[in-house]
């Protein structure tokens, strides 16, 4: 990985994201021209909070290079909160919504894929489409994670922005089934109101253990590394 500097990957990563978006945005699907759009799925909402994340990344690393060695204290604060920004997006959206996404994906896929990824996608969604949007979205936050220290909030504000973004997409799913009379993922078409209630009450606790991991997996990195860099400095001392 430090054969490629991180500046340059996450500019690749964005493009990536913008490259995803615009192929997935020109398929002409049913589902698109439907009430709600494109925004009724978690997929597409995580592959815009994943490119804005990303280009948020991009936008920090340019605005510190061009402040680099300025004594300018209103550049300085505004990097600060620029940094701030990314890391909060990591934190709450980028890491638990990202591995939400693959995990719940796959893990529905490999046990009945018609109740979230019905066949008839293949006919207009590509093989590498579909990874692009379920798949690697993993390896690139993990990419991120592991090159770039994030500053996270503290837990119970972490915890009530996660819960804040799981429920919100709950009650628009909620929405868009009161207007249009159909569900968003055939799985829901399936199961009891009660039951909906309590796969949704489950969901909302699954991506609040992602934030939690996400937190525990950032310090395990790098305190890990700061440990190593202070044994080295001492023996050098």
């Amino acid at each position: 990985m430090a054969l490629i500097p991180s500046q340059v990957l996450r500019v690749a990563i964005l493009l990536s994201y913008f490259s995803i978006l615009c192929n997935y945005k020109a398929i002409d699907m049913p589902a698109h021209q439907t009430y709600g759009g494109s925004w009724k799925f978690l997929t597409f909402i995580d592959l815009v909070i994943q490119a804005v994340f990303f280009g948020v990344c991009v936008l920090t690393d340019l605005s510190r290079l061009l402040t680099k060695g300025s004594e300018n204290q209103e550049q300085d604060r505004q990097l600060r909160k620029l940094i701030g920004l990314r890391d909060w997006m990591m934190a709450v959206l980028a890491f638990p919504v990202g591995v939400f996404v693959v995990t719940m994906f796959w893990t529905l896929y490999l046990y009945d894929r018609d109740l979230v990824y019905p066949r008839l996608l293949d006919n207009f969604i590509p093989q590498w489409l579909n990874h692009g949007m379920h798949t690697t979205v993993l390896p690139f936050i993990i990419i991120e994670m592991r090159t770039t220290h994030h500053q996270y909030p503290s837990r119970p504000c972490g915890t009530i922005a996660v819960c804040s973004f799981a429920v919100g997409y709950v009650i628009w799913m909620c929405w868009v089934n009161h207007v249009t009379g159909v569900w968003v993922y055939p799985l829901l078409e399936q199961i009891s109101p009660l039951a909906k209630v309590a796969f949704f009450f489950c969901l909302t606790v699954l991506i609040n253990i992602y934030y939690v991991l996400g937190e525990i997996l950032n310090s395990y990195i790098w305190d890990g590394s700061k440990c190593v860099l202070d044994t080295d400095k001492a023996k050098s001392d």
